[in-house]
């Protein structure tokens, strides 16, 4: 795992437009996509550091497509091993 990224979002549509064009922004994969609850969705990418930073950037506006709200975003560069548990 070279790094991750991190966009939570209030709304499943919102997600999923988020994912949408981190996808097709950079070449990301998806890890995982979690409801957390109360409406929020974190959507978890990894790839290279260059290619995370950039989708996130991509996500953090691709949200408002979908009408939905961006709760918070993060780039995790290298991150410890540990990490992948709780992922």
């Amino acid at each position: 795992m070279k790094a991750i990224g991190l966009i939570e979002t209030r709304g499943l549509t919102a997600a999923v437009a988020a994912l949408d064009s981190m996808a097709k922004a950079a070449n990301v994969s998806l890890v995982d996509l979690k409801r957390v609850g109360s409406g929020l969705i974190t959507v978890i990418i990894e790839g290279d550091v260059a290619a995370v930073t950039a989708a996130v950037e991509v996500g953090k506006t691709a949200h408002t497509v979908a009408g939905g709200e961006l709760v918070s975003a993060n780039v995790i560069p290298r991150p410890h091993s540990e990490l992948r548990k709780i992922l």
